[in-house]
């Protein structure tokens, strides 16, 4: 008995959600259903792939693998399936983008109105979250990152530079005026990031040379999308990409803080993605617009964009 790639889909929604009563709901059939279909693919399996507990549902390690698999072969059927219907309808179906909340809101909402309107058949799934995902695990098709990667082997696909300021609110600087020196800057507001502590040493130039400002915070956030909330509100001033910031920089939402002190140059910003996916009609279509659209508010790269690179990394323990 050979398994069907809708009970392989369906298992990898089970895993991903964690309860067999979600994935029912979520393709609005009955939980006896979705449990015939997880029997159905343990005994094509010949192997138990879930452990059932109260505590909820864990892989067996023949899960595990039957999962790596089972992508690979919704990936092989995906790839062929967009292939045939981009050459009649253009690029179509769910990409999963994992980016983080702060992108997601400023960066990614406003570019989908023109995405559809390009590409009407495409349709993303956002996980907005300030971790590092497991893309395979996760069915995520394009994570946004900067920096080196945490999976096996991925394509690396650069599509804008990222650099970090700082900025304050109107409000914010209505009340308590602007930093006129690095040395002044200390006895301001700042707004530190709980989440991530690399975040918090800002490197500043001085008159005298380069100066690393270790940011302990006036207040604290660890999500990237609240901490530019409590920018906006006037809370204090804090460090943000300029992606971000400079269209609400332009709206006069945000002012900038010594600009001209900022010492830490860009740093690339990848679209990243599975090796055995990156060349789906759908996930190339999205990359194209987010660089296109990236490069309009100030953050592309000068030219074309980076042929994509495929690079390998053993994943940290």
């Amino acid at each position: 008995m050979q398994p069907r790639l809708d009970d392989i889909d369906l298992f990898m929604r089970i895993v991903e959600l964690g309860t067999l009563s979600a994935a029912a709901r979520e393709r609005d059939m009955a939980v006896s259903q979705v449990t015939r279909t997880l029997a159905r693919l343990e005994a094509a399996a010949g192997a138990r792939l879930l452990h059932r507990s109260t505590h909820g549902l864990s892989l067996t390690d023949e899960g595990d693998a039957f999962m790596l698999h089972g992508r690979r072969l919704l990936d092989v059927a995906a790839e062929l399936q967009g292939e045939l219907s981009s050459k009649t309808r253009g690029p179509s179906g769910w990409v999963r983008l994992s980016v983080s909340p702060v992108l997601a809101q400023v960066v990614i909402t406003p570019c989908l109105p023109s995405l559809y309107q390009k590409h009407p058949q495409l349709h993303l799934d956002i996980a907005a979250d300030d971790r590092i995902v497991d893309m395979a695990r996760e069915g995520v098709d394009i994570a946004l990152r900067t920096g080196t990667t945490h999976t096996d082997t991925v394509v690396a696909r650069q599509i804008a530079e990222l650099k970090r300021g700082l900025y304050a609110g109107p409000a914010y600087v209505a009340a308590h005026g602007l930093p006129d020196s690095v040395d002044d800057l200390e006895r301001h507001r700042l707004i530190g990031n709980s989440g991530n502590p690399a975040l918090n040493r800002w490197t500043l130039l001085t008159d005298s040379g380069t100066r690393e400002l270790l940011v302990r915070g006036h207040t604290r956030s660890d999500n990237t999308a609240v901490v530019l909330s409590l920018v906006l509100q006037g809370v204090g001033i804090a460090r943000l990409a300029d992606l971000v910031a400079l269209p609400l920089v332009r709206s006069g939402q945000l002012v900038p803080v010594l600009p001209e002190r900022i010492a830490v140059s860009a740093a690339p910003m990848y679209a990243v993605m599975l090796q055995e996916r990156h060349r789906l009609p759908k996930i190339r279509a999205v990359i194209d617009h987010l660089a296109m659209w990236m490069g309009q508010v100030g953050g592309a790269l000068p030219g074309e964009p980076a042929q994509p690179v495929v690079t390998q990394r053993r994943r940290k323990r």
